[in-house]
């Protein structure tokens, strides 16, 4: 089996003389460049426009500025911190021959000073110096983002939108309700078909029927559920006609095998096959980190507690397993997870069993993972006919 590169160390030696080192300190309305010029004694720092072109003109001045004094470049090599820009920009210069990077942020380390300077050349320079240690190959310094390809990052978005669309109509059902509950009313359900028609037969607790401009909003945020009811049937029709256009192609085949798990929907696999289980993790222990369901140990001299998840990973593959845990343990009774957790479990309290549900999240990702990428199915799964 080959080794999966897991970004945590360059692993092509670094020839300095050779290779120009730069980082980019993003912000939307400057890009602050700082850079390791070959036969150049200072660390040149350029502030430019948020403009792709305008970097790839200052890297081939500093190029041609080596090259003047007697050094070739071989090796161009552009790092930044992931953030709100995303991957497009490492992308766009990988196209272009430019070696591109996204450095992890939570993975640089900083100053535990109490007021610590904080500016942009000051984050540059940080930046340059972790990016420099991981290209030599030493551990620590900083951790490397795996660039997905565009493709890649657009089959995210309708599992992403069709959560937010979720959080949106939720709180339009929580404002109608709050709404209803000033007049005594708390009977009424907003998720019904007919609520609207419904709406109109209500009676407040005194007995009068609801004022004019209660009922007006009441009849706005109505339609605005309506809309986003018809928002996420479109992403779940889309999503059902894509499986069924291309059943045995690449992701989509893991979709349709996790799928058959009963206890597992469609948009459940769908989320954990894009977010997490598609990636090229190195083992068990990265796919469990990378879900943010490991631990966060405290150990000094003769001290030794646990202060819980490090929650460092993806929330909404933390979010979904936990949930999914409680499902599986109500269709997946005789499978073997679901007995090692009544066996644990066996006489705890609620505080503890919450805190064990964690850890059956974490191995029944690992188990969904194995069966995603190798076939192995989980001891006990019980899994719907194939179709």
């Amino acid at each position: 089996m080959a080794k999966v590169d897991d970004l945590s160390r360059s692993l092509a030696a670094l020839d300095q003389d050779t290779t120009l080192v730069a980082v980019v300190e993003l912000s939307s309305k400057s890009w602050l460049v700082g850079a390791s010029v070959p036969a150049v004694q200072r660390h040149p720092l350029k502030k430019l426009d948020p403009d792709a072109s305008a970097l790839l003109k200052l890297l081939e001045r500093w190029r041609g500025e080596a090259e003047r004094r007697g050094r070739r470049i071989e090796r161009v090599v552009v790092a930044y911190e992931a953030g709100r820009d995303g991957f497009w920009l490492a992308r766009w210069l990988k196209e272009r021959g430019i070696e591109a990077y996204v450095i992890h942020p939570a993975s640089v380390a900083v100053s535990r000073e109490r007021k610590r300077a904080k500016t942009d050349r000051l984050d540059a320079a940080m930046l340059l110096r972790v990016l420099l240690g991981w290209l030599r190959g030493e551990r620590g310094h900083c951790s490397m983002v795996a660039i997905p390809s565009l493709a890649e990052e657009d089959a995210r978005r309708p599992s992403r939108e069709r959560e937010t669309l979720i959080g949106e109509r939720a709180r339009i059902t929580n404002r109608i309700k709050g709404a209803l509950n000033r007049f005594g009313i708390r009977s009424f359900n907003p998720l019904l078909r007919k609520a609207a028609q419904n709406l109109e037969k209500l009676q407040t607790a005194e007995g009068g029927s609801l004022p004019a401009n209660t009922l007006a909003e009441i009849k706005r945020d109505l339609a605005r559920m309506a809309v986003v009811r018809e928002q996420i049937a479109a992403i779940e029709t889309a999503r059902v006609a894509r499986l069924e256009q291309a059943p045995k192609t690449g992701p989509n085949a893991m979709v349709r095998l996790l799928a058959r798990v009963i206890g597992i929907g469609i948009e459940t696999a769908d989320m954990l096959v894009h977010e997490v289980l598609h990636r090229n993790l190195r083992d068990r222990r990265a796919v469990a980190r990378y879900a943010g369901l490991t631990g966060s140990p405290d150990e000094s001299g003769s001290r030794r507690r646990e202060k819980g998840l490090t929650r460092a990973g993806n929330a909404r593959v933390r979010r979904g397993l936990i949930q999914l845990a409680w499902r599986f343990l109500m269709f997946q009774k005789e499978s073997a997870l679901a007995r090692w957790y009544r066996m644990r479990t066996a006489g705890a309290t609620s505080a503890q069993r919450k805190s064990l549900i964690v850890a059956l999240a974490r191995k029944l990702l690992i188990a969904l993972w194995r069966l995603a990428t190798t076939g192995e199915v989980p001891h006990g799964v019980a899994l719907r006919p194939a179709t």
